[in-house]
């Protein structure tokens, strides 16, 4: 299919305790909405109103990150953009932090049809997608508009087609960002750094091979257990996001991390097959506009938030490498095997297809 894009206390004890509480409650609030102003607005919705069929219709949308990062952002402009140029006959229902279940569970949902609408990183649905492992890749987007460039062009247009299968349909692209890495042992800016060092990657057979070309010694967990195990020393180090890592505390219990850019992985706005075949073609058009919309107001996020968030950690004492450019040559060139042992099964004219984007 082809889609055009767009026990009681006593009394004073629990006067105290209620005192803290709303005092928590508060600073709470006030962090929240301070990181919300610090966000670039919400656009004002544009496009007229789309005729439908005259039906109403509810999107429940999941995603697996908090409230406070960009992709929750991102969704709050798409439930403004379809509640109003659908007239109010589609309402947006979101759902965050995994609470219907995560990346995998989501998209089994949306298989079954008991969930609309998720956008789930690419990393999770590489067995069911393997050309997504592109974006597993060291070092394959060099920059942020070499992304955007590949992922609204004609390779991501490609990409949406092919997982425009298997009771999905596939409307657009977001951003998760470049992944970079913490330890708690010292400052890292040579694959030398690296020798021995325990970090914690995801159950992804190119995150682990990238780590072991690297002289690491990758150690593959959930991402629920990580914090405490590297709060007890069982993983010296892990490697997410920025926003991830504040918004994990990582930084508590890793006092190093390097802006490597390792790895870039973006979002992809899925719809279950079951409920989009239902609606008709002018919403269906809508909901694909307002995805590609919701994308460029994320990515717009995520990345003015990037930068606030780097200056924040380094304002709580955590030391950040900055790689020059001739570092980052080093480690891309200690990691050519990698492209060797995935090009045939990744594709090696799509990865021939993205450098010469990259190149340009």
């Amino acid at each position: 299919m082809t889609i055009t894009r767009y026990a009681t206390p006593s009394f004073p004890l629990r006067i105290i305790t209620a005192s803290i509480g709303a005092l928590a409650l508060t600073l709470a609030t006030l962090s929240t909405a301070q990181a919300a102003a610090e966000m670039p607005p919400i656009p004002e919705v544009t496009g007229d109103v789309v005729e439908g069929d005259g039906n109403d219709y509810t999107i429940k949308f999941s995603i697996g990150t908090t409230q406070s990062g960009a992709q929750y952002r991102g969704l709050e402009y798409f439930e403004d953009i379809v509640e109003a140029r659908s007239d109010g006959h589609i309402q947006v229902e979101l759902f965050h932090s995994a609470q219907l279940g995560d990346d995998l569970q989501a998209v089994s949902a949306l298989q079954s049809g008991t969930l609309e609408m998720t956008a789930p990183s690419t990393s999770p649905l590489v067995n069911m997608f393997p050309q997504f492992a592109v974006f597993d890749l060291p070092f394959l987007f060099p920059t942020p508009e070499v992304a955007d460039e590949v992922l609204d062009g004609e390779i991501g247009d490609s990409m949406l087609d092919i997982a425009s299968s298997n009771g999905l349909v596939a409307i657009g692209w977001a951003e998760n960002g470049y992944r970079q890495l913490t330890n708690s042992q010292a400052a890292v800016d040579s694959p030398d750094d690296l020798d021995g060092l325990k970090v914690r990657t995801m159950q992804n057979p190119i995150h682990l091979d990238i780590w072991q070309t690297l002289g690491a010694n990758p150690t593959p967990m959930s991402f629920a257990e990580l914090f405490t195990a590297l709060e007890q020393g069982v993983v010296d180090g892990q490697e997410n996001p920025w926003i991830t890592i504040q918004s994990s505390r990582f930084n508590e219990v890793q006092g190093y991390a390097s802006e490597t850019n390792h790895v870039y992985t973006p979002f992809i706005t899925l719809v279950s097959e079951r409920f989009w075949n239902k609606l008709p073609e002018s919403y269906q058009q809508m909901l694909v506009e307002a995805a590609q919309q919701m994308g460029d107001y994320e990515r717009e996020v995520s990345r003015s938030l990037n930068d606030q968030i780097k200056q924040e950690l380094i304002d709580e004492g955590m030391q950040i490498t900055e790689l020059t450019p001739e570092q980052v040559t080093t480690f891309q060139e200690s990691l050519a095997p990698v492209y060797d042992n995935w090009r045939d099964q990744v594709g090696g004219e799509l990865i021939d297809s993205i450098r010469a984007t990259s190149a340009q």
